[in-house]
């Protein structure tokens, strides 16, 4: 699929599913900070607003496993990032994709961490037994894999800011080049009418 497919098409996927500055203001977990979501800088698409959504939104939806929309409409406000992007990025993970990532997040966090199974072996050999060797094996998995989110957050956030922040220079530098066309050819057309 192309960029110009691409740059049509996602404006009326993200549309209906983007919430309402209402539908947030009337939600009962946001009510004592509701008349803060209905500032409408929250809820414009801005050269500075739109990275910092796709970035909050994405670190939202790796650092914690439930509730990510809640906490990236949370973080928007002291950010002044784009309220819906925000809750839209966090889409990313759902539970549909959510094993996927759970692999993902284990890989890298082992691959950084540098963990293998002779650092299990020593703790389940502390903890003696079949049992304490599967728990020191569980909370081993355990913690790599959430270092492994932790990691996602940062970089998928990082990669999120400045590939947003370039695709939006570029539709608005496209935008504006089309503009400018549309003048010109517009000057053009009354040139003619006033020679004839």
């Amino acid at each position: 699929m192309n960029l110009k497919k691409l740059t049509r098409m996602l404006p009326g996927w993200a549309k209906p599913r983007m919430p309402t500055r209402d539908e947030m203001a009337s939600n009962k977990w946001l009510e004592p900070i509701a008349h803060r979501f209905l500032s409408p800088e929250l809820w414009r698409f801005t050269r500075r607003s739109v990275p910092r959504g796709v970035a909050l939104g994405l670190f939202c939806a790796f650092i914690i496993p439930v509730g990510q929309i809640f906490l990236a409409a949370f973080m928007a406000l002291p950010a002044r990032a784009n309220v819906p992007l925000s809750a839209i990025a966090t889409f990313i993970t759902n539970p549909f994709t959510f094993p996927f990532w759970i692999v993902v997040a284990n890989r890298v966090g082992s691959f950084i961490l540098k963990i293998d199974a002779a650092a299990g072996g020593l703790a389940g050999e502390e903890l003696q037994g079949e049992r304490g060797r599967l728990l020191a094996e569980f909370f081993q998995t355990a913690g790599v894999t959430a270092f492994g989110f932790l990691v996602l957050a940062v970089v998928t956030a990082s990669i999120g800011h400045v590939v947003s922040s370039w695709s939006w220079r570029y539709i608005v530098a496209r935008r504006r080049s089309r503009r400018l066309a549309r003048m010109e050819a517009d000057l053009d057309r009354k040139l003619e009418a006033n020679k004839q």
